[in-house]
């Protein structure tokens, strides 16, 4: 008798955009992968609803490349920011979304009449990188996800690691100043503060009201409203002068809190990915080096500090990956 091919979908929701794919249990390919505008200003329930759609896009693509019936979906992973509430399935409050106690996971449960399962979109990138992607064969790996704001997973001895209230990992606001910028989240100087997506784009523009001779003007028409991290990587690439001071001080303060970090934990990986990855050496080489300058030698040679292999899907890969650890027990 054939055994039928088994789906998992996955959902990375994230302050700007949601992803979604599927993938078969075994994870050896991804499948009908898309992504659309968050829009969290609409409210929670028109978010839910987008997810849905999504689900339903991905299922719909995902029989017609493959033949498999909806029965052969297991369910929904889903990651998105945090802190969250796994037991309950709960966003317990989320700076970039907005939200404060909501039922995410019932909510898109309850939708798409299919089990559904939550964790951390950073612990999910993380997870995912580690299953299929650049922290792969690692036993004890940090992840740090750089978006409209910074998340963080721990995998320690193999496992993924939530802590005593499912909080473990919040890396983004972790302090590198006391007295520096206010966050969203309310304290100051927090490293998503200073090297997240949206705060790179931020100081950018602060230098581009001081410096005004810079190709970023050209490349958003003037108008610095629409100025993105990805203007800053690409302007940089181009050698702008501006650009260039904005990357090498977001590898400072990201050096920093990898030094912290690799300190604290000792890990074989430090995998970092998200947009800033588009960057590369002009990021990676100083960051590496902020770190040799900060961290003890013996964890700094342990430790492989990579971008991340998955960009636009780890979190979705993580999330398919978190369903099977809560529903299969496996990985």
């Amino acid at each position: 008798m054939t055994v039928r091919e088994q789906f998992i979908v996955g959902i990375d929701l994230g302050g700007t955009n949601i992803a979604a794919g599927a993938m078969p249990t075994d994870g050896t390919r991804e499948i009908a992968m898309r992504m659309v505008l968050t829009k969290a200003s609409e409210g929670a329930t028109a978010v839910v609803d987008r997810i849905a759609g999504l689900v339903e896009e991905v299922i719909g693509q995902t029989r017609q490349e493959t033949g498999a019936e909806r029965s052969d979906f297991l369910g929904v992973g889903i990651g998105a920011p945090g802190p969250l509430d796994r037991s309950r399935g709960v966003v317990i409050t989320s700076p970039n979304l907005g939200w404060h106690d909501f039922p995410l996971r019932d909510e898109v449960s309850q939708r798409i009449n299919m089990p559904a399962t939550l964790d951390n979109d950073a612990n999910c990138a993380t997870l995912g990188e580690w299953w299929c992607g650049a922290a792969k064969g690692g036993r004890n790996v940090v992840g740090l996800t750089i978006g409209t704001g910074i998340g963080g997973g721990l995998i320690l001895d193999g496992k993924l690691y939530h802590g005593a209230s499912d909080a473990a990992g919040e890396i983004g606001h972790t302090t590198i100043d006391s007295t520096g910028r206010r966050c969203k989240c309310g304290n100051y100087g927090c490293l998503e503060a200073y090297a997240s997506g949206t705060a790179i784009a931020e100081r950018a523009r602060e230098l581009l009201d001081v410096e005004g001779d810079s190709i970023m003007h050209s490349m958003v028409d003037g108008d610095l409203g629409r100025l993105t991290a990805q203007t800053v990587f690409e302007a940089s690439k181009r050698g702008d002068a501006v650009a260039l001071e904005v990357v090498r001080d977001t590898a400072h303060f990201l050096g920093v809190g990898v030094s912290n970090l690799i300190n604290i934990f000792n890990p074989d990986t430090f995998v970092i990915a998200g947009g800033v990855t588009q960057a590369g050496d002009l990021l990676f080489d100083p960051l590496r080096a902020e770190v040799r300058r900060r961290a003890f030698k013996s964890a700094v040679d342990a430790c492989r500090i990579v971008p991340g292999s998955l960009p636009l899907s780890a979190g979705v890969v993580g999330a398919v990956a978190t369903f099977r650890a809560q529903t299969l027990r496996d990985p």
